[in-house]
């Protein structure tokens, strides 16, 4: 089992100095773009990038036929492209090679900290543009509410997704901080918890805990609906011992440098896909969308200030 020796605020600075680090590039957008916002760009080709939250085969199968309907729609060709990680598609974006990125509440902070992005569209899931995360367990773990990991968690390995995951990583340790008088994420990791293990997705984090690799893990709410079909017991195999606060749904998040028309092009036409049935089915079967509203910058300060919360300097609006 391979544990993290760095705090995870460690991964979250070595993240942004990358992002930091990286320059303009308009190699592979298929049109005349200029990185950063220096002049607008109108690709002949889209990119649309994604972060499995799941299956990665499964993301890439799913989005192609919502990059082909998007393409049909705006005229262009539109490619759907798996991103190995969060880092990655910000970096993407931040040099004009992805033009749409979907993006979760912290990536798209992260992104908008270091680069010219404007988020356009956030996702409703049951009737709702914010949501939880849980912490599971399994079912005969001794631990049945957070309380509990005061006594157990010395004892226990955590397993999230991703560190720059806002409902596997960022809301829980932010909470888990408060609510036991933590002052740093490497104290959180290896002397309140035994230690930590990152899995790359949120299903892998409930594998990891069902398959005993992992003691307790955080993912959205609820992960193990999404896993029946390949563990039929999971529900009754893993249960939920606590919630996060709201956290502001994912993202669809442009270049600044992306044309002004196009840009509301792109945003009009995920608007009309919440009156089409089979491409709301798509949404869902990528990332269980229900529906697309508009989304404002200022939506996601909360992100923001729990980011700050445990050591991030990133300032609001």
């Amino acid at each position: 089992m391979k544990r993290m020796k760095f705090g995870v605020m460690f991964v979250f600075t070595i993240m942004l100095a990358m992002l930091t680090a990286c320059g303009s590039s308009d190699e592979g957008n298929g049109g005349d773009g200029a990185g950063n916002g220096e002049e607008s760009i109108n690709p002949d080709k889209l990119v649309m990038g994604f972060v499995p939250s799941q299956d990665a085969e499964k993301i890439a199968e799913t989005a192609q036929p919502l990059a082909d309907k998007l393409g049909d729609v705006l005229g262009k060709e539109v490619e759907a492209q798996t991103m190995t990680s969060y880092a990655s598609l910000v970096e993407a974006m931040g040099n004009n090679q992805v033009h749409i990125g979907f993006l979760p509440a912290f990536g798209y902070v992260l992104a908008s900290s270091k680069y010219d992005v404007d988020v356009i569209l956030k996702s409703e899931r049951f009737g709702s543009t914010s949501y939880v995360a849980q912490y599971v367990v399994r079912a005969d773990s001794p631990v049945n509410s957070l309380d509990d990991l005061e006594e157990h968690a010395g004892d226990m390995i955590w397993a999230f997704g991703d560190p720059s995951s806002t409902s596997g990583y960022l809301y829980p340790a932010a909470q888990l901080m408060d609510k036991f008088g933590l002052e740093t994420t490497t104290e959180l990791q290896n002397e309140f918890f035994k230690g930590v293990q990152k899995t790359g997705g949120h299903d892998n984090t409930a594998i990891a805990v069902l398959e005993g690799q992992a003691d307790i893990g955080t993912t959205f709410d609820d992960v193990r609906a999404t896993m029946t079909d390949e563990y039929p017991n999971i529900e009754e195999d893993l249960k939920i011992i606590g919630y996060t606060d709201q956290i502001p749904n994912d993202t669809v998040t442009v270049p600044g440098a992306l044309d002004d028309e196009l840009t509301q092009e792109i945003l009009d036409a995920f608007l009309s896909f919440n009156d089409d049935d089979e491409m709301i089915e798509i949404m869902n079967e990528v990332y269980n969308w229900d529906a697309i509203v508009e989304a404002d910058d200022s939506d996601y300060d909360i992100v923001r200030m729990t980011y700050n919360k445990l050591g991030g300097n990133i300032p609001l609006d």
